[in-house]
C-alpha cells in the first residue's frame, strides 16, 4: 500500500524545476551563513533566511497550481529571490559572511531568477 510518506515526499524534485533545485541550493548555503552572523546584523540575517526559504517555497507552491494561482507564486518566488540577493549582499559588504558560500548563493539566485523570469514571460 502506498503511504503519502512514502509516495510524495520527493515528488517536486523528481518534475525536472530546475529552479527548485538551484533555489533550495541557495537557501541551504543562505542558511549556514547566517547561523554564523553577529548579533548586531541577526535581523538582517533573519530576513534574508526568509526571503531565501521562501523562493523554493513559492515555486513548488506554484509548481502544483495552474492559471493565476501559478504564476502568482512563481512572481513571489522572483521578488523574494531578489529580496534574499540585497540581504545577502549586505552581509557580504559587513564582512561577517564568507565570501566563496556568499557568492556561489548570489550566483544560484541570479540563475533562479533568470529562470523565473522566463516561466513569467514564455
Amino acid at each position: 500500500m502506498n503511504t503519502p510518506e512514502v509516495t510524495m515526499h520527493d515528488a517536486l524534485p523528481t518534475t525536472g524545476l530546475i529552479a527548485y533545485r538551484k533555489a533550495m541550493e541557495a537557501a541551504g548555503i543562505a542558511i549556514e551563513l547566517v547561523l554564523r552572523v553577529p548579533a548586531p546584523l541577526r535581523s538582517v540575517a533573519d530576513q534574508l533566511m526568509r526571503a531565501a526559504s521562501s523562493v523554493p517555497a513559492n515555486l513548488a507552491e506554484g509548481h502544483g497550481r495552474a492559471g493565476r494561482d501559478r504564476l502568482q507564486h512563481w512572481r513571489i518566488a522572483y521578488g523574494s529571490a531578489k529580496e534574499a540577493d540585497v540581504h545577502l549582499r549586505l552581509l557580504l559588504v559587513a564582512g561577517v559572511v564568507e565570501t566563496a558560500d556568499a557568492r556561489r548563493a548570489l550566483d544560484l539566485l541570479d540563475e533562479v531568477r533568470a529562470i523565473t523570469w522566463r516561466l513569467l514571460h514564455p
